[in-house]
Formats: structure tokens, C-alpha cells, sequence
């Protein structure tokens, strides 16, 4: 039987290549009328080097093509946001993706018909390739689908105001969130003016522009998002939502014990870092603590591991050695291990949407601590929608100075290791639909 060739276009991010790859290797293991192609982006702001590199070995059911490196420009030399740089960045390989699906996949005597192009949320401006090139695009959206409702409703909110949300203390009715969501919790680039909230207004406005949208979640998970998205837009031109997760790779990981961790990209200044191992002393919960060095001299560069593990540059005097027999501190942690190692009870974590997929897939109550992008806004969903986090914080931001207190953390840890807490409840309860999916 002839196959048909679906061509996918994820981030370089971790968290946007990961359920990507997962994705296409579920869609192959149900559907054997498709061959995949993966149009890998070089990483640019953000670190997927050692993944990337690992991905024809991965799963040899797919062909991966390396497009050409694009320079991004620095953050520190623009005059526009972080979102304006990264969405302009993927828009600029529009002829590249062109030209590698002409010449890898249309152009080969032996070719399959070209079924349609898959691109990420950030690469939202390919649906043009695929209108220049007659397929039909979807977009795979890997975060989760209360905040696709809010991207939804971002073009048309904007057609009303014509510009940015203000900083107030108020509370906005957001489709797709059940409560109203305070604006604390707004993601920074709704009040961005160099570019944030106008390239996100855009990408709104290209996902309806898709046949469809695949999200990253599953309805049992997300009823109350799931439906609005289905149903309750006003504007009744949503392309149709499908719901294929929770896309989790769940293979080549060792075993490893609980821990705090918060994703590729979280770091702490030496003052919090103190007052986390402070909040830890003080909690008498054992842990593993994946502690990542800040970037230097770089905004938008990725943390590191500490060399030859020198965490006493940023602990307090003789926290190693009091807390050798309870914890350990180590530099990146493999996370899906250590949240699927039974000892695990409980994970304090950025709210990052992969991490939280993980999180409840495994059983494990989630401990609140946003810091970046959504991350305010899904810990919002996880704790007053969904009752799935226990709060350490919803409004938190890397970038504000403010420093968490080690009796709140030690509070907010001893909350979700009790063995009655209702959270731990919830999430065992969508561990167990998630698995029958």
C-alpha cells in the first residue's frame, strides 16, 4: 500500500521537540499509511543540542533533515522582546522548509504523496509554505489546551482594544479557564510593548488559519478548556481541536529518587538558593535537588551545571554535610526517572507543561513555583481550576528580584507530602485515567 508523507516542524526546544517526536511515533505505531519527515530547526535561544543530535537514532521509522543555521539576533542588542526575536527567528526559515520539502519530498521519483504539514505553535507563520505549496497545515500545539483558548482569544480581544493588557489588580473572564484569572498571573508577554504581545496576538490569528490543532492534553484532564474550544467560541472559526495526549517519551531513563526541578531553563540567584536549602532543613522531607548554575553575562542563555559539582558556592555553610544522610544535590536530573521512581511523593516544579503531563502521569502532587512564559498561568489551572497543585506560588517571576522565603517553601512541601492531602488524592485518581488511555 502506498504511504502517505506527513511532514513535521517543531521548535528546537526541549519542550517542544520531545511531544513532538512522541507524537509522530504514536501516529506510526497506529496509523502504517504514513512515512514522517522531521524538519529539524538548529537550536537558537534555547539548548536541544544533545537531543537533536540523538534523534536519528531515536526511532529509525523517521527521517530526520537538518535545516541550515539561522543567527539569531541578541536579545541584549534588540530593540524588541524575546517572543518578537523567536517568532521572526522561525519566520525566517520559511524558505528553507520550502525548499526542503521540494527537494527531499516532492522532488524524489520514488516520493509519497505529500499528506499535509504539522508545525509547532511557534512556527505558526509555515502555514503560508503550506497554502504556497497546496497542502493542508495543522498545528501541533504542545502546551496545554486552557492556554490555546487564551491564544484563541487574543486576536479577537485585540481587534476591540487595539493594545496590550495593563498591569492592574483586577481578574479577566478568560475562555477556557473556569475561574477568573487575576493579572497577576497574565503571562508577561500580554503586557510586552516591543513586540511580545503583537507577535503572540499573530500567532493566534495563524492558528486559525490551520485545518486543525492537535494539543498536548487529553479532555478527562481538561474538560472544562476542551469544550470551550470545541463549542463556545463566539466567532465560530476555531479549526476543529483534537486531544492526543499526554505525550510522555518514557524510554532510556535511569532510576532515580524525588527532587526538586525546574526545567532547561530555571535557575535561582545565590539568595533564593540559600533560602531553598533553608526551606529543605526545615521541611525534614528527603530530596534531590536539581540545582543549575544562572547563565552569565548572557539574559536569554541556559543555565549549567556547577563545576565538578561545587554547589558550596551558593549553599549555606555546611548544608552538604548536615543534609548528606536525608538529600542530594546534583546538576541536571533525568526528571521522567525520577518522578516515575516509587519513593517519589512529591515535585516541586516551574509548571512547565511537559512537567506537568509528567507529573500527573506519574501519580506525583505538584508544588507550585512558576517563573517564565505560561508558567504563571498553568500553575493557575493546576491549582484554582484543576485542584491538581498545591500554591507555593502563582505570580512568581525570574526576572523580578523577589526572593521565596524558606518557611514558605518548607510549608508548601510538607502540605503535598502529607499522606491525606487531597491534591495527592486528584493526581493518583489522573494517573489512573491518564494510563487508560
Amino acid at each position: 500500500m502506498k504511504k502517505a508523507e506527513l511532514v513535521l516542524i517543531p521548535s528546537p526546544g526541549i519542550s517542544h521537540l520531545v511531544p513532538t517526536i512522541e507524537f509522530a511515533k504514536r501516529l506510526l505505531d497506529r496509523d502504517d499509511r504514513f512515512s514522517i519527515t522531521v524538519l529539524v530547526i538548529p537550536k537558537s535561544l534555547t539548548g536541544s543540542s544533545e537531543y537533536t543530535q540523538s534523534l536519528p537514532a531515536s526511532d529509525t521509522r523517521i527521517r530526520f533533515i537538518n535545516l541550515p543555521v539561522v543567527e539569531t539576533p541578541s536579545l541584549e542588542k534588540s530593540e524588541v522582546s524575546k517572543e518578537k526575536l523567536v517568532a521572526d527567528h522561525r519566520e525566517s526559515y520559511k524558505p528553507y522548509v520550502k525548499e526542503a520539502i521540494i527537494k527531499n519530498v516532492l522532488s524524489n521519483s520514488d516520493s509519497v504523496p505529500l499528506a499535509g504539514m504539522v508545525f509547532d505553535m511557534f512556527c505558526s507563520s509555515m502555514v503560508d509554505v503550506g497554502k504556497e505549496l497546496g497542502v493542508p497545515s495543522h498545528l501541533f500545539f504542545t502546551c496545554n489546551a486552557a492556554c490555546l483558548a487564551l491564544m484563541l482569544y487574543l486576536p479577537g480581544r485585540d481587534d476591540e482594544v487595539r493594545r496590550e493588557f495593563e498591569d492592574f489588580d483586577s481578574a479577566c473572564v478568560i475562555p477556557g479557564y473556569v475561574n477568573q484569572v487575576p493579572s497577576k498571573v497574565w503571562p508577561l508577554f500580554l503586557f510586552n510593548k516591543y513586540g511580545g504581545y503583537e507577535s503572540f496576538v499573530k500567532h493566534g490569528r495563524r492558528f486559525k488559519e490551520t485545518k486543525g490543532i492537535i494539543v498536548n492534553t487529553y479532555s478527562e484532564l481538561e474538560a472544562d478548556a476542551v469544550k470551550c474550544l470545541m463549542n463556545d467560541f463566539e466567532d465560530g472559526d476555531v479549526p476543529p481541536v483534537y486531544t492526543v495526549g499526554p505525550l510522555i517519551d518514557m524510554k532510556g531513563e535511569s532510576d532515580k529518587i524525588v527532587f526538586l526541578c525546574f526545567g532547561s531553563q530555571g535557575s535561582f540567584g545565590e539568595d533564593q538558593v540559600k533560602q531553598i536549602a533553608l526551606g529543605l532543613e526545615k521541611c525534614g522531607h528527603r530530596f534531590l535537588w536539581s540545582l543549575r548554575k544562572p547563565p552569565q553575562n548572557d539574559k536569554i542563555g541556559l543555565p549549567s551545571d556547577y563545576k565538578g559539582d561545587h554547589f558550596q558556592e551558593v549553599l549555606p555553610n555546611g548544608f552538604l554535610e548536615r543534609t548528606k544522610k536525608m538529600g542530594t544535590v546534583c546538576g541536571w536530573a533525568p526528571q521522567k526517572a525520577v518522578l516515575a521512581h516509587k519513593s517519589v511523593g512529591g515535585f516541586v516544579s516551574h509548571c512547565g507543561w511537559d512537567s506537568i503531563l509528567e507529573s500527573l502521569w506519574f501519580g506525583v502532587p505538584i508544588v507550585t513555583w512558576p517563573m517564565y512564559a505560561v508558567q504563571q498561568i498553568n500553575a493557575f489551572l493546576m491549582v484554582k481550576d484543576l485542584g491538581l497543585g498545591v500554591e507555593l506560588r502563582l505570580d512568581y517571576r525570574n526576572t523580578s528580584g523577589e526572593v521565596v522565603l524558606g518557611d514558605e517553601i518548607a510549608s508548601a512541601i510538607k502540605c503535598v507530602m502529607e499522606s491525606d492531602n487531597e491534591v495527592r488524592r486528584r493526581s493518583k485518581r489522573r494517573m489512573k485515567r491518564a494510563d487508560q488511555r
